[in-house]
């Protein structure tokens, strides 16, 4: 258990001990993580519930709880709620295989701003990505925000969870897909990538982009060419032009006249 990332609206939120066991117990509102002050006899069984549900727990001081909460009517215990319901990773993959197309997946490692998030999303479903990936911690979770920048996108797009990136990626591959990272050191820009087959493409998140232990999963890594004065583009915009790439080389390979 460890502290939460992201950034969550107030409007997205369940408190009070009742509630949120009551909330994992029915299974009609999709939790994206439970906030705890302290693991204890206390919140044992809420925790128990919130473990057999895959819903990760963190633990956080009172004061970060009363910033949402005011007045301590938390309980000691926030549920954040998701803006729509994840599905399983390998569920993206039959998507794809059910539309007759190759995979095309992205996966996001460590992103944190919600706007970014929906951003990409909004970005994604317009080129026809299969699912969005985010890891199940210390990374942004589908809030309002999220929703509410999508632009509607998130209605029409799936997004999966996964506890270990690293190892979601090793499962992809086994799939037969291949997994390129957008990274600003690698040698070859991202133009020289064959994009037209089984593809997951992964992003990193703001400031420390994809970590070294996930960047060593991937097949290849590529960058995107700057020639300005700025050494980086937001990750949104970044993962805007490589995403758009990916739909250049298959309308290309399938010789299909823009819309």
């Amino acid at each position: 258990m460890a502290p939460a990332g992201g950034s969550d609206d107030a409007r997205d939120i369940i408190y009070g001990l009742h509630a949120v066991r009551e909330a994992l117990r029915a299974g009609t509102r999709p939790l994206t993580r439970i906030m705890v002050v302290r693991p204890d006899r206390q919140f044992a069984g809420l925790v128990r519930l919130a473990r057999a549900a895959r819903v990760p727990v963190h633990i956080e001081p009172k004061r970060a709880l009363d910033r949402l909460v005011p007045a301590g009517a938390h309980q000691g215990v926030i549920g954040v709620v998701a803006a729509k319901r994840y599905v399983d990773p390998l569920d993206l993959l039959r998507v794809a295989r059910g539309r007759e197309e190759p995979p095309f997946l992205v996966i996001l490692d460590g992103l944190e701003d919600p706007h970014n998030l929906g951003a990409i999303i909004r970005t994604a479903e317009a080129v026809g990505v299969h699912g969005v990936i985010l890891p199940e911690r210390r990374a942004a979770g589908l809030t309002g925000t999220v929703a509410k920048v999508s632009a509607g996108a998130l209605e029409h797009l799936r997004v999966a969870r996964t506890p270990n990136v690293s190892q979601l990626i090793e499962d992809l591959q086994t799939e037969g897909l291949w997994v390129y990272a957008l990274d600003p050191r690698a040698g070859k820009p991202y133009t020289a990538l064959d994009l037209t087959g089984p593809v997951a493409i992964v992003l990193g998140g703001e400031g420390k982009g994809i970590r070294p232990g996930v960047l060593d999963k991937c097949d290849d890594r590529a960058r995107i060419p700057m020639r300005g004065h700025v050494d980086s583009l937001n990750v949104s915009v970044a993962g805007a032009v490589l995403m758009y790439e990916v739909l250049r080389q298959r309308m290309r390979q399938a010789n299909t006249p823009e819309k």
